[in-house]
């Protein structure tokens, strides 16, 4: 047996204080450190801003009251909370030397990534139901779409999110780590905290696989079907301005998806070596930093409904 240690109950103990991680981040870049601290500081203002700003426009708007806005107030609480999971300690290992995180730091941080990460994932495949709803049925919407419906789907988002991220912390939790380890990236991300296991991660791993997997193909199913309808619906209609608000609406929505879901299945659904743990670091930045940052500007600043309370806000106020 390997475990250290005089007595079984003293395991655990040793384990998780004995381990140390290392957070490589981009350290390999001695000279992009400022650079990239001051991206990612405005970044991560932008995204906090824009994100709880939405929160705010939708919830004093009763205009907004509807539910895409409902929707949309919680992608935006997803994507503020798990920005907030990875960009501080991103920017704190920027500028300073200690770049270590503790086993139970590593842990809860890869547990709510995966939690809103998860949810993200489903929340645009409830918002692509919803446009579909709207365009296909558009007289039957506020029925179809009720309140109960609405709060059901959201509920069903987070609770298949926090189920995910108990199984793959699980399976975290039963791997043996020692000593100090470098994780290569900046953030607890699944695989480069299994890479470095004292033990064999395969069955963690193959359950990321798995699960990633049935994630992306279920809600990308939804997606795709549901603007497959929209598309369909759309072009029987008579071409005015309707057909061109439509189209404008859902090229947006595909645009967020479409990078989203690319970086997801090139991070998790593609089982590669992972020989390229630059490409990784790249393709996490991008879905946990950039995204975030995006969907507010994507799916809000571009809609009239939205801008319009704005300027009333802004009138009122001034």
């Amino acid at each position: 047996m390997h475990h250290s240690g005089p007595s079984v109950f003293s395991i655990p103990e040793n384990e998780t204080s004995a381990v140390t991680f290392i957070l490589m981040g981009f350290s390999e870049f001695p000279d992009l450190q400022v650079p990239l601290f001051l991206l990612f500081l405005i970044t991560y203002t932008v995204t906090v801003l824009g994100n709880l700003g939405m929160i705010a426009i939708i919830r004093l708007n009763p205009k907004l009251h509807t539910p895409m806005y409902f929707f949309l107030s919680h992608l935006s609480f997803v994507d503020f909370c798990y920005s907030t999971v990875v960009t501080p300690k991103l920017l704190e290992n920027l500028i300073v030397e200690d770049r270590r995180i503790s086993f139970t730091g590593c842990v809860m941080q890869f547990f709510f990534m995966c939690l809103f990460v998860v949810t993200e994932t489903f929340m645009l495949a409830v918002m692509a139901y919803d446009r579909f709803v709207a365009v296909c049925n558009p007289l039957l919407y506020t029925v179809a779409m009720s309140p109960k419906l609405c709060c059901s789907l959201v509920a069903a988002s987070y609770s298949w999110a926090i189920t995910c991220s108990f199984v793959l912390n699980h399976f975290i939790l039963v791997l043996f780590f020692c000593g100090t380890k470098f994780i290569n990236n900046f953030a607890c991300e699944h695989d480069a905290v299994v890479a470095v296991a004292c033990s064999d991660p395969y069955i963690s791993q193959k359950f990321m696989f798995i699960l990633a997997t049935f994630n992306e193909l279920s809600s990308l199913m939804i997606i795709l079907t549901s603007y497959v309808f929209i598309v369909i619906t759309v072009m029987k209609m008579p071409a005015t301005g309707g057909r061109y608000k439509v189209f404008s609406t859902c090229a947006s929505h595909l645009t967020t998806i479409t990078i989203f879901h690319s970086m997801i299945i090139c991070l998790y659904c593609i089982p590669t070596t992972k020989s390229s743990w630059l490409l990784v670091k790249v393709a996490s930045v991008f879905y946990t930093v950039i995204i975030p940052m995006l969907n507010p500007f994507i799916y809000s600043l571009r809609n009239k409904d939205v801008k319009d309370a704005v300027r009333n806000l802004m009138s009122s106020h001034f």
